[in-house]
């Protein structure tokens, strides 16, 4: 699937997707097109699916995260409600689980009141909802989307 090279490539750029390919390569001893082409390979793959900028909350205004369990009418395999779910903004995951609930959900938002205004106008608006259960994150000690690379 991937050798030891990819591997670190990979590292490379999950720590910084913006690495060029000409620091990859001095810092793997190889030629800057070599680099080019396995990161070409690695996203024709899938393996590398997307890049993005890592943007601070606390400076963006929406620094206060809430999960939120969700139950629903969807009958066992269908995902109707999710996908409603999904189209919210202020929503960035959404987790089929096992259990009481159906939906384990992480959103964004500024405070409480936004907190509360999403509830009523948005997830109160899908009808298939049954009940949610909110947890306010107090504090965050490690939020990352890296993912080791063995």
């Amino acid at each position: 699937m991937i050798d030891e090279i990819d591997k670190k490539i990979l590292r490379l750029l999950q720590s910084n997707s913006k690495t060029s390919n000409a620091v990859i390569a001095r810092s793997l001893n190889m030629a800057p097109s070599s680099v080019f082409e396995r990161i070409k390979q690695l996203e024709a793959k899938g393996i590398i699916s997307g890049y993005s900028a890592k943007l601070n909350c606390d400076h963006l205004g929406c620094s206060q995260i809430a999960f939120l369990f969700v139950r629903s009418e969807d009958r066992i395999g269908t995902i109707t409600t999710a996908e409603k779910i999904s189209k919210i903004p202020e929503v960035q995951e959404v987790h089929h689980v096992a259990g009481e609930d159906c939906y384990l959900i992480k959103v964004r938002v500024a405070n409480n009141r936004a907190l509360a205004d999403l509830m009523k106008n948005q997830f109160g608006k899908i009808s298939s909802i049954t009940s949610t259960k909110t947890t306010i994150v107090l504090e965050t000690l490690k939020e990352t989307s890296d993912i080791k690379i063995i």
